[in-house]
């Protein structure tokens, strides 16, 4: 049995990292996946990424670290109010100007996908890790998707089960061929009703796959504070707090 522990969407919340790193450390889980975007809406950028190289723990490249490496402008999305538009402005305004350059060429230096491949037994297992889908990091790709695109992506990625990111919303789908799409929900953004930092967990045998989407609680008033005490929107405090802030 191997056990796989993938966790995406930090945001610069290092506290919610360091829970979710202390949790996987507990389990006694060695294997450690990042589907990528460290940086934005909390103060901890540089820190959080200073770990996941410390660590070295394989990442990916999210749209926010492209766009924090690259310095690629700031487009507004149809989906957000004009609060959360002037918001994010600052915001990732903030990481631009604060961001080192090492951690900048790191973060320029992260691949786009990684392919796994785990022999058990007699049995190999294809694991496709991708921030948001095989072509785009920008593609918002939710539970009530239709099978059809998930099981379309399962066979051009080769793979038994496809682990994403990006819409900080965690689901777990299983097909009749025993495949899986997971999407392993934000360590530090969480757009769920609880805001707790959300991972997977995968556990795999000779048989099967087991994916388990884990939920933890973290010192969210440490994050809170910071927020409010930097030149970050407090929009982004409210937001953690779940406190009359549309989810989109």
């Amino acid at each position: 049995m191997i056990q796989i522990a993938v966790f995406s969407d930090v945001h610069g919340n290092l506290p919610a990292l360091n829970s979710v790193l202390e949790d996987i450390e507990k389990r006694g889980i060695r294997q450690k996946f990042c589907l990528g975007d460290l940086v934005d809406f909390a103060p901890w950028g540089n820190e959080v990424t200073e770990k996941i190289k410390e660590l070295n723990i394989p990442c990916l490249m999210g749209n926010h670290d492209e766009r924090i490496a690259f310095d690629i402008p700031v487009v507004p999305l149809s989906k957000h109010t004009e609060e959360e538009t002037l918001a994010r402005f600052v915001a990732i305004d903030h990481s631009k100007k604060h961001i080192t350059e090492s951690n900048k060429k790191f973060l320029s230096e992260l691949p786009f996908h990684l392919k796994l491949n785990y022999k058990i037994g007699k049995k190999h297992w294809n694991i496709q890790l991708m921030h948001a889908s095989l072509s785009s990091n920008d593609t918002y790709l939710y539970k009530s998707e239709s099978d059809e695109v998930f099981i379309k992506m399962l066979e051009e990625s080769k793979s038994d089960i496809i682990v994403m990111g990006h819409t900080h919303l965690s689901f777990k789908k299983q097909f009749d061929n025993n495949s899986w799409a997971v999407n392993c929900g934000s360590v530090g953004r969480s757009k769920e009703e609880n805001r707790l930092a959300s991972y997977v967990i995968l556990t795999l045998d000779e048989e099967k796959i087991i994916p388990e989407i884990i939920q933890l609680s973290y010192p969210l008033d440490e994050t809170v504070l910071k927020i409010l005490e930097s030149e970050i929107p407090d929009y982004y405090a409210s937001f953690l707090r779940n406190q009359n802030v549309l989810i989109l």
